[in-house]
């Protein structure tokens, strides 16, 4: 757990920042970038979920963190799955 906020530290270094948590749109877009295979687990979890603009981002800062515990520099879609997976379900 530390790790990943060490890792957030520096990533933000600089900038108001200091978690995933804090990010807007442009610092998703910078630093959740997906490969092809993300983007289309993403799409498909849009259509199927019915996420809005919002929750979308939320799922990808959720991504990014969960990528951070486990080290990797990219985030990959083990860990839009994972993020995927802790969503609230819908009554």
């Amino acid at each position: 757990m530390e790790r990943a906020r060490e890792i957030q530290r520096k990533r933000f270094a600089g900038t108001p920042f200091s978690t995933n948590s804090d990010m807007g749109p442009a610092e998703i877009r910078q630093y959740c970038a997906l490969d092809e295979a993300g983007k289309a687990l993403m799409k498909t979890a849009m259509q199927q979920l019915h996420l809005s603009a919002r929750a979308y981002h939320r799922t990808l800062k959720l991504a990014r963190t969960i990528a951070d515990l486990a080290g990797a520099e990219r985030i990959e879609t083990a860990h839009i799955a994972e993020a995927i997976q802790y969503r609230p379900r819908q009554a």
